[in-house]
C-alpha cells in the first residue's frame, strides 16, 4: 500500500510540478516520501529557493505559512489543517498585542513557531538555531522582548547574557520533559551523551552535552564520535538519526514508561493517505492575505539576512 501511494505520489508530484516538504518531526514515512526533510530555518530557507506551482508541506500550520509567505505565487497546501502547534496557540494575537503595547521600546524578535499574526508584530523571527546569533548580533542598549517560546528565551540570555522580557508560551512535547526523566535514562544508559532541544526546560539543558536545533542535534550525532546519545526533542527526529548512523543507539527521552516516545499529536496527523489526497485533489491550500504577507515578510527576512552575514 506505501508502494502504491509513493509511485501514485510521484507521478502527481511531475504532473503538477510539486514538492514536499517534510519537518524532521514527521512519521517516518512521510520522511521516506518527502522531497527535502529538516527543520524550522532550513525548509523556510529551501522554501525561498524553490521554482514550484505546488508545495506540499508535511509539518505544521505555521511551517505552511511561512512557505505562503516566501513564495506568494505558488500554491501552498496542508493535507490537516487541525496539524496546528501548541507553542504557537500559546501566544493569542490579541494578548500579545497589549503584552507589546506595555513595552513600547523593546524591539520583538519572535521564534518561528508562532502564526503568521504574531509575525506581522515582529521586527525579527528567528530559529532555535540561529536565535543566539541574531540577540548576539543587535547592539547591546536594544530592548527586547522574545516570544512566544519562554525556555528558548532564557537559553538564548544564558547563551549571551542578554536582559529579554520574555512571552510566557511554551511547547508541550518539549516542556513535559523533566531533569528526573533524562536523569533515569542517564542511569539506564551510562555510556551515552545527552542532546537536547532547547525548548526543553533549563534543569533539562543543563544536563545536555549538546544542545541544538533539529538540525544541528542530526548533524552532531553524525559527528558524534559516541556511540550511544539520549535525544531530548520529538519522537520523530529518531528517524534521520538512526538513518544516518545505524551503528550507534539512540533512546528518546519519555514522560511514559511503557512507551520510548515523546510524540507531537500535530505532527503526527500528517501520513501517506492526506498527502496523497491533499495532491490529488490540491488541499487544503493556505491563502493569506497580500497586505498581512508583506508584514509577516519583513522580520523573515531579517532574519535570514543576519543569519546569512
Amino acid at each position: 500500500m506505501i508502494n502504491k501511494i509513493n509511485i501514485t505520489v510521484d507521478k502527481l508530484k511531475k504532473e503538477k510540478n510539486a514538492i514536499i516538504l517534510a519537518h524532521f518531526y514527521q512519521l517516518p514515512e512521510v520522511q521516506e516520501l518527502a522531497d527535502y526533510v529538516g527543520d524550522s530555518y532550513s525548509l523556510a530557507v529551501k522554501a525561498k529557493q524553490l521554482d514550484s506551482n505546488i508545495i506540499v508541506f508535511a509539518g505544521v500550520k505555521f511551517m505552511a505559512e511561512t512557505a505562503k509567505i516566501l513564495n506568494p505565487k505558488t500554491k501552498v497546501l496542508l493535507p490537516d489543517l487541525e496539524a496546528g502547534c501548541s507553542l504557537a496557540e500559546s501566544c493569542p494575537p490579541e494578548e500579545f498585542k497589549k503584552f507589546k503595547e506595555q513595552h513600547p521600546d523593546h524591539l520583538v524578535i519572535t521564534y518561528i513557531n508562532s502564526s503568521i499574526e504574531i509575525k506581522t508584530m515582529s521586527d525579527i523571527v528567528c530559529t532555535s538555531s540561529n536565535a543566539v546569533k541574531i540577540v548576539q548580533s543587535l547592539p547591546l542598549e536594544t530592548k527586547i522582548i522574545f516570544a512566544p517560546d519562554k525556555n528558548l528565551g532564557r537559553y538564548i540570555m544564558e547563551k549571551t547574557g542578554r536582559k529579554m522580557v520574555l512571552w510566557d508560551g511554551a511547547c508541550h512535547v518539549h516542556n513535559q520533559l523533566l531533569a528526573t526523566h533524562v536523569i533515569q535514562m542517564k542511569q539506564q544508559h551510562p555510556k551515552a551523551v545527552v542532546v537536547a532541544h532547547p525548548e526543553c526546560q533549563g534543569p533539562v539543558l543543563a544536563l545536555a552535552d549538546f544542545i541544538g536545533s533539529t538540525n544541528q542535534i542530526v548533524e552532531y550525532s553524525l559527528h558524534s564520535k559516541h556511540e550511544e546519545i539520549i535525544v531530548a526533542t520529538e519522537t520523530g527526529i529518531l528517524h534521520q538519526l538512526k538513518k544516518n548512523s545505524p551503528q550507534k543507539k539512540f533512546y528518546i527521552v519519555s514522560i511514559n514508561k511503557s512507551c520510548s516516545c515523546n510524540d507531537c499529536n500535530f505532527m503526527k496527523l500528517i501520513t501517506l493517505d492526506k498527502i496523497l489526497y491533499s495532491l490529488e485533489n490540491e488541499k487544503y491550500e493556505i491563502k493569506v492575505e497580500e497586505s498581512v504577507r508583506k508584514m509577516a515578510l519583513q522580520p523573515i527576512e531579517r532574519m535570514i539576512e543576519l543569519t546569512e552575514q
